[in-house]
């Protein structure tokens, strides 16, 4: 049983690109509230695997199965390529070419030997494209000021800042979890509308407000440490 369970959960991993494959198909023929809800299915699916790997030791089971390799392998496929194509069908950059500026920022930014660090932070923007490519459709942002904000957080993946991973990140990891779940929830609700209201839209912000304040927060405290 142990192992079954083990092979279940590296299937459980690989089921985001399906996912995310499905997203694809969903955007192409423009039912974007379908693409976004798979798209949010992949981040939980990523959010929760790690627990369920550790719970069934994944790695002493299978030992010659690489599961960080199926999670990186998966997560620029969902994280990357799955919102560029968003970014194109839903109209939210001025020309499909653009969209290689983040996959081209997330492929550097995937490929860095320290891209998780020892102390278990990200490091550079976290590529959480699907996240950006939902709000940009959601709170109908035109595709001139979206190429700015894509461009933007393409930046940030070259800037050594540590992102919070929501997951592993000892400091404050209680309430990131806590705060992350309502914000899931609440995205979930927002989006069901066909024209979600754009009041509801902007209040879920607080989840990735917390999230990048509480990064720059630990960003503060380290450099002062230092």
């Amino acid at each position: 049983m142990g192992l079954l369970a083990a092979w279940l959960v590296h299937l459980y991993t690989a089921s985001s690109a399906v996912f995310g494959l499905w997203a694809i198909v969903a955007a192409i023929q423009s039912d974007f509230r379908l693409a976004i809800y798979l798209m949010l299915l992949t981040l939980w699916i990523d959010s929760s695997d790690g627990t369920l790997a550790r719970l069934a030791d994944v790695r002493g089971r299978i030992p010659w199965f690489d599961g960080r390799r199926l999670d990186d392998i998966v997560d620029y496929f969902t994280y990357v390529l799955v919102p560029a194509i968003f970014l194109i069908q839903a109209d939210l950059v001025p020309h499909p070419a653009w969209v290689a500026v983040p996959v081209l920022a997330s492929a550097y930014g995937f490929s860095r030997t320290d891209a998780k660090t020892e102390d278990d932070f990200f490091l550079g923007f976290p590529s959480y494209w699907n996240v950006l490519a939902i709000y940009l459709h959601l709170l109908g942002i035109e595709a001139g000021a979206g190429l700015w904000i894509v461009l933007g957080f393409a930046a940030a993946v070259f800037v050594p800042l540590r992102y919070i991973y929501p997951s592993r990140t000892r400091s404050l990891r209680p309430i990131t979890l806590a705060v992350l779940m309502a914000w899931g929830l609440s995205i979930v609700w927002v989006a069901a509308p066909a024209a979600p209201d754009p009041v509801w839209v902007w209040a879920t912000l607080f989840g990735p407000a917390y999230y990048f304040g509480a990064s720059l927060l630990l960003n503060l405290r380290r450099a002062r440490r230092g």
